[in-house]
């Protein structure tokens, strides 16, 4: 088979695994609180999702032209759209003629043609099923997706190539709207084996029990969201001072408070502090603090202050420490801070192996404070039973 049809579907696979690779905690995340507990099967339809979805852009965008641009252009490029509806009948009876059954079915306007709604197929089928919206919203999306790759094609990316650099077709918003929906009929066949958001939503207030890996995807999101965090204050601060003085702003002391210790303080320091002192992560797996003792050393239902220091440094609160000394040290090129960096690595891996080697899988911070993990949906009365 040609490179033309199967070198695309090997960039969906592999940059649609790294995808999901890369989107894997905030899907995790996200299940948990959809559903209140991780659902393998959705998972599966999540990276087939990421798979489609980048086989999908580089079988319509890919691939794109190099080089000298202009002279590419005036050699390859298209003038405008072809807007004639049908007119890929025309051209497979011009291509085909005089052609036995067997040649004209492997011919290329052929092959393009049943490829367009092919392509689509599996839009209908995730929408729909993974999805939940219904067939007339399927089918929409499938029209939708189709024009902005037109649009997208016939603008040369919006412009970033100065021409039209694949010819965009109306045909094509035929085919691919009815691949989307026959996979959209198709899809209460086809995945009748994933079990629809509802049905796993309406358990979402059942207590589970907590598990070494909600322990490790609730540490697993505190990374992830001081690590984001940062990264986009970076960019912010970078952005803004490049459109007021048209150059990259320096390393400052401004710049490391902005994005490495604000995150510090949101993502750890402040969840420490305030109510029973459970972290992002911890809340997003639906995780709450409960002290071991009846009540609280400080007279309330929460853990002391000196708890929940000790609870920091044995915890998430000192790896971000350790984290933001880190950058720090890669920015002023301070000597005495650049073993932060290999600490924090020591660190992780310490919280991380801990946790199924402690009573309730509280792990390290749980050995230095007076606490428990529970599930936050047992209810106000068995929290207070707790406590």
């Amino acid at each position: 088979m040609s490179d033309v049809w199967t070198w695309p579907a090997q960039v969906g696979v592999l940059f649609g695994v790294l995808l999901f690779v890369a989107l894997l905690v905030p899907v995790l995340a996200i299940q948990v609180r959809r559903y209140g507990a991780i659902n393998l099967v959705r998972l599966v339809g999540a990276a087939a999702l990421a798979i489609y979805g980048t086989a999908l852009a580089a079988y319509t965008l890919l691939p794109l032209p190099s080089g000298d641009l202009v002279a590419w252009c005036a050699d390859h490029g298209h003038e405008g759209a072809q807007l004639r509806p049908g007119q890929i009948f025309a051209d497979i009876r011009e291509r085909t003629a005089g052609l036995s059954i067997g040649a004209a079915v492997r011919d290329v306007s052929v092959l393009q043609g049943v490829f367009n709604v092919v392509l689509f197929v599996p839009w209908g089928i995730l929408v729909r099923r993974y999805l939940g919206w219904g067939l007339l919203a399927s089918a929409a999306s499938a029209l939708a997706a189709s024009l902005l790759i037109e649009v997208v094609q016939l603008t040369g990316i919006f412009g970033l190539i100065p021409c039209s650099y694949r010819l965009a077709d109306v045909d094509d918003l035929v085919t691919n709207t009815l691949g989307g929906v026959l996979g959209a009929v198709m899809a209460p066949w086809v995945l009748r084996w994933m079990p629809r958001a509802k049905t796993l939503a309406a358990t979402r207030g059942v207590p589970r029990p907590v598990t070494v890996w909600r322990r490790w995807l609730g540490m697993a999101v505190d990374a992830a969201a001081y690590s984001i965090l940062s990264g986009l204050l970076a960019m912010a601060w970078g952005l803004a001072g490049y459109l007021g003085t048209g150059r990259v702003p320096p390393d400052t002391v401004a710049l490391w408070l902005f994005a490495s210790a604000l995150p510090w303080i949101v993502v750890f320091v402040l969840p420490l502090a305030t109510g029973a002192g459970e972290s992002l992560g911890q809340r997003t797996v639906w995780l709450a603090v409960v002290p071991k003792t009846s009540q609280g050393a400080d007279g309330g239902a929460g853990l002391s202050w000196q708890a929940r220091v000790r609870r920091g440094l044995a915890g998430g609160a000192l790896w971000g420490l350790l984290q933001a000394l880190s950058g720090a040290a890669t920015m002023f090129d301070v000597g005495v801070l650049a073993p932060a960096a290999g600490l924090a690595s020591w660190l992780a891996a310490v919280l991380v192996v801990a946790v199924p080697f402690t009573a309730g899988k509280r792990g390290l911070s749980g050995r230095a404070a007076p606490y428990r993990l529970v599930d936050a949906r047992e209810g106000s009365e068995a929290l207070s039973a707790h406590r």
